[in-house]
C-alpha cells in the first residue's frame, strides 16, 4: 500500500474500501441508462455526505456495483441502508413510469445486498505478514 492511499482521521491512518453490489427486486431488467446515470449522481452525492467517496460505478439491468472508499466513522450497515433507501425512493419518483412498468408495490432494490472488503494487499500476504511477526519476550 502506498502511504498517498493512507488518509487520517483524529487518531487515526486508514485506507477502508468496500465492493458493494445492490441487485434489483426480483432480478427485474428494471434500469436503463438513464436510470443507471442518475443512480450515479444520487450515490455520489450521499456518499460526500458520508464523507466517504464513489471510486468506481457500474450496472447492467438487474443489478449495480459499486466501489467506496469509506472512514471508520461510517457504520456500514447504515451507510448501505441509507444509499439503498434514498436511490430507491428517488429512481421510483423520477422514473415512475418505467418503474412501475415492473413492480406495484414501493420497491426497487432486493432486501439482500453483497458488501465485500477491499485491500492492497492479498489475504495471503497479509497472513504470513502477520504470521512472521515476532514472538512476545
Amino acid at each position: 500500500m502506498k502511504s498517498q492511499d493512507l488518509k487520517t482521521l483524529n487518531h487515526c491512518i486508514f485506507n477502508i474500501q468496500y465492493h458493494l453490489v445492490l441487485v434489483t427486486k426480483y432480478r427485474r431488467k428494471v434500469i436503463t441508462k438513464e436510470i443507471l446515470a442518475r443512480l450515479e449522481e444520487i450515490f455520489n452525492r450521499l456518499l460526500e455526505q458520508w464523507d466517504c467517496e464513489l471510486i468506481e460505478f457500474n450496472g447492467e439491468a438487474d443489478h449495480v456495483h459499486l466501489l467506496i472508499a469509506t472512514n471508520p466513522k461510517a457504520q456500514t450497515s447504515k451507510l448501505v441502508n441509507n444509499l439503498k433507501t434514498v436511490t430507491s425512493r428517488l429512481i421510483r419518483k423520477e422514473f415512475a413510469q418505467q418503474v412501475n412498468r415492473f413492480y406495484w408495490k414501493p420497491v426497487f432494490w432486493s432486501r439482500t445486498y453483497c458488501l465485500l472488503s477491499v485491500g492492497g494487499a492479498p489475504l495471503s500476504v497479509l497472513k504470513q505478514y502477520i504470521e512472521n511477526q515476532g514472538e512476545i519476550q
